[in-house]
């Protein structure tokens, strides 16, 4: 028995066991790999669609949250306009109605004032007329002393001062 060219019978035998083994292999084993095989293929599949199907759930998911975002930054744009419209609202009605205010201060000074003006006015005059009697009064009597002619005079002005009518 030579290895390098075997005799026929171990050839034989040898021929017969491998279609043996492979039969047996064809009966029992072969199913059992392809199932095997044909279950690890479909799991790979399926994890493959899986993983497909998260993938367009994570791009859904992300449209959805740059949807969100961008609405978010949207609302806040028009809450910022809104605010800063109402802000300066408020600033203008504040003054306005500042300057209303001020107005009116202003224009209530100016009555006090014309009314202080009026009443000083109203004692200037008294004084006046009070002094222009006083020093009327001291010359009518240097100048009367026993005159008829100056009682009558006299008499004819105190007259014209209870009747309101000054000369």
């Amino acid at each position: 028995m030579s290895l390098i060219t075997p005799d026929f019978g171990l050839l034989f035998w040898m021929v017969v066991i491998f279609g043996v083994v492979f039969l047996i292999l064809a009966k029992f084993g072969f199913p059992i790999i392809t199932k095997a095989v044909r279950k690890r293929s479909d799991h790979i599949a399926e994890s493959l669609r899986a993983a497909e199907e998260a993938r367009l759930n994570l791009e859904r998911f992300a449209e959805d949250q740059n949807r969100l975002v961008e609405r978010a930054r949207a609302e806040r744009a028009e809450i910022l306009k809104s605010a800063t419209e109402e802000r300066n609202a408020l600033i203008s009605k504040a003054h306005e109605e500042a300057s209303a205010e001020a107005a009116k201060v202003l224009q209530a000074a100016r009555e006090e004032i014309e009314a202080e003006r009026q009443l000083a006015k109203r004692e200037l005059k008294a004084e006046v007329s009070a002094l222009s009697v006083a020093v009327a009064e001291k010359i009518v009597r240097k100048e009367l002393e026993k005159n008829e002619e100056q009682k009558a005079l006299l008499d004819k002005f105190v007259d014209e001062a209870v009747n309101g009518q000054v000369n």
